[in-house]
């Protein structure tokens, strides 16, 4: 009788943790709903969400990056986590590269399509890990999502240059990827961390207000772009089944491979299972690729994530 009350405490403050943690990401998912409905009411179009990605990509991620990278603290003992995670990423980028092609896709299209389905949205796991793992599982999830970033804003970039508009032009590539101020915020950011140089306060407080816009330009630009339609089915739910499903199946074997125990593989078997990034979308609109199936893939990779991530961390304990 104790044990089984014992379990159906530990089921109810699971329940409420839950609770809390979806009163969390609703405020977030408003934001994209606010989006849509000043598009209804054209108020808003698809010209302003340009506007707003392109200060996102410009301003605000380039400085959320810098103060993020210049903060987390590299442990030693946690190394293997972002050679894991770049490890997930490579791969799903190789088994995208084959399955994208199966549907004969646009270019620009499957531009978008391996560009979705490599970036992790570990934004999107910060209030959920917060709440039941507290800064512990903070720690572990920034420092995973490391090689993410430095992907993203490398590698990632590259691929929705080369399948953008200009992408077989090589000198306009080059110049994309030298003036790209999301790359620079990263090196600054790597750079201050290691030379352990401290940010002013001014300067610092700058940079956190403009980071701070980040998600809610981004998800206001998902709701103008959103269409209750899913834009390419197929290949969308491909795209969420590689990031979400054979991501966390990557990560399951990275865990076997690496050793990883306790809340350290809880960490990156959630993250493996991040829904697809926000930025497919800023890239899409910058590299002018497909916009409009950018954002149903976004759109329909968290709905779906706002039930299959708190279910995983429910199982996981």
């Amino acid at each position: 009788m104790l044990l089984q009350q014992f379990n159906r405490n530990i089921i109810f403050e699971k329940k409420s943790t839950m609770i809390e943690i979806l009163f969390k990401i609703l405020p977030i998912l408003l934001i994209s709903i606010i989006g849509y409905l000043l598009k209804v009411f054209k108020i808003f179009t698809k010209d302003h969400a340009d506007i707003f990605l392109k200060l996102v990509f410009y301003i605000a991620i380039p400085a959320l990056i810098l103060i993020s990278f210049s903060n987390v603290q590299l442990h030693t003992k946690y190394a293997l986590l972002p050679v894991s995670s770049a490890i997930i990423i490579l791969t799903i980028y190789l088994i995208s590269s084959l399955a994208g092609k199966l549907f004969k896709l646009p270019r620009q299209s499957f531009g978008t399509f391996l560009v979705g389905t490599m970036i992790l949205n570990t934004g999107f796991l910060l209030p959920y890990i917060i709440a039941v793992y507290g800064d512990e599982g903070l720690a572990r999830i920034l420092i995973f999502d490391f090689s993410n970033g430095f992907l993203a804003y490398t590698f990632v970039y590259f691929i929705a240059c080369k399948y953008g508009m200009n992408g077989y032009n090589k000198k306009h590539l080059l110049k994309k990827f030298i003036f790209a101020t999301p790359f620079w915020g990263l090196t600054f950011g790597i750079i201050i961390n290691l030379s352990d140089f401290k940010i002013p306060d001014i300067a610092y407080n700058l940079l956190e207000q403009l980071g701070n816009l980040t998600i809610p330009l981004l998800m206001l630009s998902i709701g103008i772009y959103f269409t209750p339609k899913a834009v390419k089915i197929f290949p969308m739910l491909t795209a969420i089944l590689i990031r979400s499903g054979i991501g966390l199946l990557l990560g399951y074997f990275s865990v076997l491979i690496f050793g990883f125990e306790g809340l350290t593989k809880s960490i990156v078997l959630i993250a493996s299972a991040a829904p697809i990034g926000f930025n497919t979308l800023t890239y899409a609109s910058m590299e002018k690729l497909d916009k409009e199936f950018a954002a149903s893939m976004v759109s329909y990779s968290i709905l779906l994530g706002l039930i299959f991530i708190p279910v995983l961390i429910f199982i996981l304990g």
